[in-house]
């Protein structure tokens, strides 16, 4: 009774940002995203007689009690589906920053749920382990495909689920990850979201905006339009974090290096290099681009940027299970 798994993250190019239910994660919008090569989680899940209780440990360290209370319930939800009744050891190793805006809660949820899963004896395809894996983070859904991959929002737990685009991309769709500020942020997303679906005057207008996002984005991925891929990705990220700042508190995951950083890809854009920028809930800017363009950003991004700073991702794969 062990499963392991390596899950990536992934990084919407249209965003949901705001749950109909908390408890299912059920969105109010659809989203869709591209999932990355260079940022991984690897899970291993065992469950044993012999435990009094579940066990979780992140890069060899005790969870805290927060999340353990959060993985205990997810794995709980395993158990309900499997009848297994005995707790779990869950080792997990991240090769991604944790709550820095960086996705590490999807490919976390994603590996747990498919470790978990198979630990437990399930038999499930991609599809339902989508639906499983958004129990403990809405963005997992996502991860446990390839690719392009669209979350479609639904309105139960079994409407609620994931399914690719485009797992192997036949264009020359990439994104740098340009690394600024790598702590945990302050403003979870969980409490982001609640902040603003709660508070903001133009919560309404934005579930139009993303509807209209997700047609026009699904138009641009299917003529390989990479350009416009990048604008439409580039104007949601920033209507989104506009809601941040017109909830009450106010709020944003930018900082001074992020204004910065954002300028900067204006001024290449002026300079005839065409790329464009996303951010999820963090400052980390993420600059979208097609492949032969890649030398010439990042020639012009390493004059501000330690080359460290820049990681180059590429479409990557989706759960992959690991021989124990």
């Amino acid at each position: 009774m062990i499963g392991k798994v390596k899950a990536h993250t992934n990084i919407a190019l249209v965003k949901y940002w705001g749950k109909k239910d908390s408890g299912l994660i059920i969105p109010y919008t659809d989203s869709l995203s591209l999932t990355l090569d260079e940022f991984y989680t690897t899970t291993a899940v065992e469950f044993s007689d012999d435990l009094e209780h579940d066990e979780f440990k992140i890069d060899g360290n005790p969870v805290n009690e927060k999340n353990f209370v959060k993985l205990t319930n997810f794995m709980s939800h395993i158990r309900d589906l499997s009848g297994v009744t005995q707790y779990a050891s869950v080792s997990s190793k991240n090769h991604v920053p944790i709550s820095a805006g960086l996705a590490s809660s999807a490919s976390a949820f994603a590996a747990l749920a498919a470790a978990g899963a198979k630990a437990a004896g399930l038999d499930l395809t991609r599809q339902e382990l989508s639906r499983v894996a958004r129990r403990g983070s809405g963005s997992a859904t996502r991860s446990i495909f390839g690719g392009l991959v669209e979350w479609h929002r639904g309105y139960d737990d079994v409407s609620s689920f994931a399914e690719p685009i485009q797992e192997k991309l036949d264009f020359g769709l990439e994104m740098i990850a340009i690394l600024l500020d790598t702590n945990i942020k302050k403003v979870s997303s969980r409490s982001g979201m609640q902040s603003v679906v709660a508070t903001s005057p133009y919560y309404a207008s934005w579930i139009d905006v993303v509807q209209n996002d997700m047609g026009l984005m699904k138009e641009a991925i299917k003529n390989k339009d990479i350009n416009r891929i990048g604008k439409i990705a580039e104007l949601n990220a920033m209507r989104m974090h506009a809601l941040n700042m017109s909830a009450e508190p106010s709020f944003t995951y930018f900082n001074s290096e992020t204004l910065k950083t954002i300028e900067l890809i204006h001024d290449l854009r002026n300079q005839g290099i065409n790329c464009y920028y996303t951010l999820d809930a963090g400052p980390n800017v993420k600059v979208i681009y097609d492949r032969k363009n890649r030398d010439r950003i990042l020639k012009a991004l390493q004059i501000e940027f330690k080359r460290d700073q820049l990681v180059v991702a590429h479409p990557g794969p989706g759960i992959e299970y690991i021989d124990c």
